[in-house]
């Protein structure tokens, strides 16, 4: 038994308990290395060619004071509530200080992912003083980019 017991204490991880106990080791659960399972049940609506969203305000470069006006623009789709599927609809996300998400999954909700699911064309933002960047997501009734994605361009600006 101390011979068994010390063996297991070399072991790491999930095994030490599978090889250590009289309960059966669990089967590993295959998780996906990409999204592509995902997407098979949350499939991504289509976009029209040429959609596009943009900032309206503020500019690329602009200095600006907090709390910043953020106004956005769209083309070639309708804005919809979140929960309201159609053809050629969605609304938008604004991404602060961060990259695009995964563009498989529904588009997180935190301080650098903030939803519009009103269909709100504008906002005001409290960011603290120093350079961010600002990009625009379209996301469909569940918050799933399109295919292909509708985002702006990355916008800098400096707030003082």
């Amino acid at each position: 038994m101390k011979i068994q017991l010390l063996a297991c204490l070399g072991l790491t991880g999930v095994f030490v308990l599978g090889a250590c106990s009289d309960r059966p080791t669990p089967e590993p659960v295959a998780t996906p290395t990409d999204t592509s399972a995902v997407q098979a049940v949350m499939p991504r609506s289509p976009a029209p060619a040429g959609a596009r969203v943009y900032f309206i305000a503020p500019t690329d470069g602009s200095t600006v004071s907090s709390p910043v006006r953020v106004e956005f623009g769209i083309e070639g789709m309708q804005l919809v509530a979140a929960g309201t599927a159609g053809e050629n609809s969605g609304h938008h996300h604004l991404l602060v200080d961060t990259g695009l998400p995964d563009l498989g999954l529904p588009i997180p909700k935190d301080d650098q992912h903030i939803h519009y699911g009103d269909a709100s064309t504008s906002a005001e933002l409290t960011l603290a003083p120093g350079q961010h960047t600002l990009q625009l997501l379209l996301g469909d009734h569940l918050h799933i980019p399109h295919e292909p994605p509708v985002a702006s361009s990355v916008i800098t600006i400096i707030v003082e």
